[in-house]
């Protein structure tokens, strides 16, 4: 069952009672997100059923196939920047030779599973956001309910699994692109040989550093399709509401992966 925010609120008198009921108001909606994400996950009991599988597969195709484009030209051009500046700034101590360690280690640990959430975020996640407030206003939500169809199991839970999936996949394809392009800048701007490029990167990075940019873009899928199914669930006020909802949604998944991508950061390398 999907849970609602409550229509009626008390009156917030004062600076003090604004803040009071914002707050409320977002531990409230935290927590319906953390309940629909709870019934999400059980009903992954049904992932192996043909209908699951082949929505799992349309959603893998609509969330990260069709995102690679994206993907493509805005990790390699962060790759191909954090060579060049950090190339620059190296080259003054002579030890410019060092930034494939430096590209390899930073796309890994932070810049590639950042950027990819960043993208699905301000595109898969806007979309879900939209379809699911439009399905919510226009009733249709209501209407599977009627008839005894579980929301979450039939639309959440296949984002789910989709973007848990393919955010990892995007990430580490990020990760190569924004190596690769870095290598492009070291041989054409500064003067650095492929092989030792590649040699430097290859040579310092360590598997840590692969399993926690992995755990982070996991992490950074999960977020995304519970805030953007959320905030859609959530949507009123026909075609205004769902604006505000899809804008919600990217607001709220930017700072999510930003204090996520933190977090993790901390746990793991201090």
């Amino acid at each position: 069952m999907i849970t609602r925010e409550p229509r009626y609120q008390l009156p917030a008198r004062g600076p003090a009672g604004h803040l009071g009921r914002h707050m409320l108001a977002l531990v409230g909606n935290s927590g319906r997100a953390v309940i629909m994400l709870g019934e999400a996950i059980w009903c992954l009991r049904y992932v192996f059923t043909r209908r699951s599988r082949q929505a799992i597969v349309t959603q893998m195709y609509v969330g990260g196939i069709k995102s690679l484009g994206v993907i493509t030209v805005v990790a390699a051009f962060t790759g191909m920047i954090l060579a060049l500046q950090t190339g620059l700034e190296m080259r003054r101590f002579g030890q410019e030779v060092y930034i494939g360690a430096a590209v390899m280690v930073s796309m890994l640990r932070e810049m590639g599973p950042f950027m990819t959430g960043l993208i699905l975020a301000a595109s898969v996640g806007a979309a879900i956001a939209a379809q699911m407030g439009t399905m919510t206003v226009s009733e249709e939500i209501a209407a599977l309910e009627v008839m005894s169809i579980n929301p979450v199991r039939f639309l959440v839970m296949p984002r789910l699994v989709a973007l848990a999936v393919m955010t990892p996949l995007l990430s580490f394809y990020s990760c190569i692109l924004g190596v690769i392009g870095g290598g492009v800048v070291g041989l054409t701007q500064l003067g650095v040989p492929w092989g030792a490029y590649v040699d430097n990167a290859t040579r310092f990075v360590e598997n840590k550093d692969l399993y926690v940019g992995m755990l982070k873009a996991f992490l950074f899928g999960i977020l995304i399709v519970t805030i953007a199914c959320h905030q859609g669930f959530s949507a009123t006020q026909g075609a205004v509401g769902v604006g505000n909802a899809t804008r919600r949604t990217v607001i709220v998944c930017f700072l999510s992966i930003l204090i996520c991508g933190y977090i993790v950061t901390r746990v793991f390398y201090v």
